[in-house]
């Protein structure tokens, strides 16, 4: 007891006992006990960094499967519905198969004198573009090229202040850096073409054989899931989510590509650009790619809308239409679909494209979704992995 307290204390009449002072005290803080085993936790670690790894080392395996599954998911209810009809399961698929390939083989035919003009524009539109940039600036040089040519002086001022006399008769030696070479740049063009038309061959035949499986190896991940019912319910419960889940997202991809192409193709074809359908195309396209898709095509028909009118406000013009149609799209009607689709949270959809576009690059930005999908729909049937479910739900 201090003395302020006793000092504080009542007095108690002669011949009595004082009462004693209360005491103050604290009130009692709640602990929350959470038992961690470190070596789990450490296990955990090394075991995600190692799936990293081999996620980015075998990309060339993995992206493969993955696109074929997701295209299995696409296309099954087709080859489905070609069954009911008493067409035989590997005919259906086979007649679907050659039907989207000729369908994306004659639309490369027809749109080919397109889009070679364009492609053929895209070098000049740059040029164009700059000297535009440089007249509008009243500039002959930009800042850039400045700075560039005063770091060379004061290099070059470095370099004679820093010579020995002594060493004025020695041989200077010059290291030139090896000129472009066409060979070297056209052997490792073809390389990447030749590399890219194996992995859709492997794409093509893989998605034929899941489709023509059916349901094999669903039934087989319910006979391998337990010998419990209550396992085998669960296993087919989640297989069916995964299922209408990637069908229903595909569905609203396809949709909202769709609906950008032509909306691009009427905008620009009111505004007067050339090849408008083209670029209707190449927005569609694009849209497939989250957030990357809609700066490429804003950016190019800018460029390309800038060598036909030689106005900068031209450009952008048909550049911000572009980008306010997939802002648009994008922003409103996407994410309400996604939502109804997925009950995804938007903060784990945007960190799980950029976790998947660092390990496959465009490929991870395509498959993140579907993948994520998947992943939230098995956290949510195992009790140890409920919690990552949690986070990755809406």
């Amino acid at each position: 007891m201090t003395e302020e307290s006793a000092a504080d204390a009542p007095l108690a009449p002669p011949g009595e006992v004082a009462p004693a002072p209360e005491l103050v005290s604290e009130p009692a803080r709640l602990m929350l006990h959470m038992p961690v085993d470190i070596r789990s936790v450490s296990l955990a670690l090394l075991a995600a960094l190692a799936a990293l790894f081999v996620l980015h080392w075998a990309q060339a395996v993995f992206i493969p499967v993955m696109l074929s599954v997701i295209f299995s998911y696409a296309l099954s209810p087709v080859v489905n519905w070609l069954q009911a009809r008493r067409v035989p399961r590997w005919l259906g698929s086979a007649i679907l198969m050659l039907t989207i390939v000729g369908v994306v083989s004659g639309s490369a035919y027809l749109l080919r004198n397109e889009a070679s003009q364009l492609v053929d524009a895209l070098p000049a539109a740059a040029q164009k573009f700059s000297k535009a940039i440089k007249a509008r600036s009243g500039k002959q040089d930009s800042t850039l090229e400045a700075v560039q040519k005063a770091a060379s002086q004061l290099e070059q001022a470095a370099q004679e202040s820093a010579a020995v006399p002594g060493n004025r008769g020695a041989m200077r030696v010059v290291v030139e850096s090896p000129r472009f070479n066409v060979r070297d740049y056209l052997w490792s063009g073809t390389k990447g073409l030749m590399t890219l038309v194996g992995q859709m061959t492997a794409v093509l035949f893989l998605t034929y054989f899941l489709m023509v499986s059916g349901d094999a190896f669903r039934r087989k991940l319910v006979r391998v899931a337990g010998t419990t019912l209550s396992r085998k319910k669960i296993t087919l419960q989640a297989l069916n989510e995964i299922t209408g889940q990637i069908q229903r997202y595909l569905q609203m991809q396809l949709f909202t590509s769709a609906l950008v192409g032509v909306l691009t193709w009427a905008a620009l074809l009111a505004i007067g650009l050339e090849n408008a359908a083209v670029w209707g195309v190449v927005a569609g396209v694009l849209n497939l790619i989250p957030y990357v898709g809609a700066l490429i095509t804003a950016g190019a028909s800018a460029l390309v809308a800038f060598l036909q009118f030689g106005n900068l406000n031209m450009a952008l013009l048909v550049g911000g239409a572009s980008l306010a149609i997939h802002t648009v799209v994008g922003n409103l009607l996407t994410p309400w679909l996604t939502s109804r689709t997925s009950r995804m949270s938007p903060v784990a959809v945007f960190v799980g494209l950029l976790a998947w576009g660092w390990l496959w690059g465009v490929w991870g930005l395509l498959l993140g979704i579907p993948i994520l999908m998947i992943v939230k729909s098995v956290c949510d049937r195992v009790d140890d992995l409920k919690p990552i479910g949690e986070f990755l739900g809406s």
